[in-house]
């Protein structure tokens, strides 16, 4: 083999299968790389499908175009449903997601995204980067052949919109309730009736009354998705997601076919989406329910009744789960434990700052 050529095909050897675009223009320059990003949601839902366009942004200029990711909303590539199945299979390298998604596999999924009554956005981000929470499903994940970044958070959500007003727990027996994910269980034990419907297809089911009620994120998409039309009822809080995480997963072989530079550029522009995310949904939440209010919106707060059901049926089910899933018990015992001394810290600080700047007149 002639050294020039030699040289050549070295420099191109370590990308992903299938990514390579021709070699690089100059020995030992990073390499071009080609990614496919299938995200769980529609591209209208332009804060939470944004935030992979904020990821492949941040690649595209890190690497001086030479790492480009295109991003493809949901069902584009792959069924929304299957997405994790994909990037474990390589059919596409990377997927943003919401984890909870796929319980249906494990349940060790949910503590991903959220659980009924557990870390807000700001605990999850510390469970995640200064706890354990990155390291534990970054082992949990490693057996679907997938690589996570947290890549964003919806904060605390709202508890949805319903058709008729929920006075008591009892309001909640016999609810056809669009609930996505994991939460579902705890409401099913509540006496509602469970809908996991992708977000597209919602309305429609509200509409017609094959549903009683639906959940989605909060004042900003739901104005959106046009809720408020159908069901004029909008409670909170969203006690099943106190701060819903986002995933960014990759296909394990195409992460470690990457170049050091390349994967600490990943690392950094996943985190940059994270933060803006949220950013991007506290700054437009406020608008949005002015204006749903200002449209005859009527909100409401959960009874506590029915918040203290809940907790009870969420607490008894994770020491169920905790009975016969170990991988659950493992994740969970950490994540618990992180909660407690979180939520004892907010207390004094957080909680009592906030409380009363909310009883303030600004």
């Amino acid at each position: 083999m002639q050294r020039r050529d030699f040289l050549a095909k070295s420099a191109v050897g370590a990308v992903t299968g299938g990514a390579i675009v021709g070699a690089p223009a100059v020995i030992g320059q990073s390499p071009q790389v080609r990614w496919r990003l299938s995200s769980a949601f529609p591209k209208s839902l332009d804060t939470i499908y944004g935030a992979a366009e904020v990821f492949a942004q941040q690649l595209n200029k890190m690497s001086g175009g030479r790492f480009q990711v295109s991003v493809h909303a949901a069902g584009e590539l792959v069924p929304m449903p299957g997405l994790a199945d994909a990037v474990t299979n390589g059919t596409v390298e990377a997927g943003h997601t919401a984890s909870y998604y796929y319980f249906g596999k494990n349940d060790a999924f949910a503590l991903s995204t959220a659980i009924p009554f557990g870390l807000n956005s700001r605990q999850m981000t510390a469970w995640f980067y200064e706890g354990n929470g990155l390291k534990l499903m970054r082992e949990f994940f490693d057996g679907y052949s997938i690589v996570n970044f947290p890549m964003g958070n919806t904060g605390a959500q709202m508890g949805g919109w319903y058709r008729k007003e929920i006075k008591s727990a009892k309001d909640f027996e016999g609810l056809k309730f669009r609930i996505g994910g994991f939460a579902g269980r705890v409401c099913q034990r509540l006496g509602a009736v469970p809908q996991n419907i992708p977000g597209g297809e919602i309305y429609q089911a509200l509409e017609k009354g094959t549903i009683d009620a639906c959940e989605w994120v909060g004042p900003y998409d739901d104005q959106k998705l046009g809720f408020n039309k159908v069901a004029p009822n909008y409670y909170y809080p969203g006690w099943w997601e106190g701060g819903a995480g986002l995933d960014l997963y990759i296909n394990k072989k195409a992460w470690e076919a990457l170049p050091a530079d390349y994967k600490a550029m990943v690392e950094a522009a996943a985190s940059h989406a994270h933060v803006e995310m949220q950013a991007r949904y506290d700054a437009r939440n406020p608008g949005a329910l002015k204006q749903l209010v200002a449209a005859g919106t009527k909100l409401h707060r959960f009874p506590k009744d029915l918040m203290d059901k809940a907790f009870q049926e969420a607490m008894g089910l994770y020491s169920e789960i905790s009975a016969k899933n170990p991988q659950w018990k493992k994740i969970y015992d950490d994540y618990a434990n992180f909660r407690r001394d979180a939520n004892l810290w907010f207390r004094f600080t957080e909680m009592s700052f906030d409380t009363y700047m909310q009883s303030a007149k600004l």
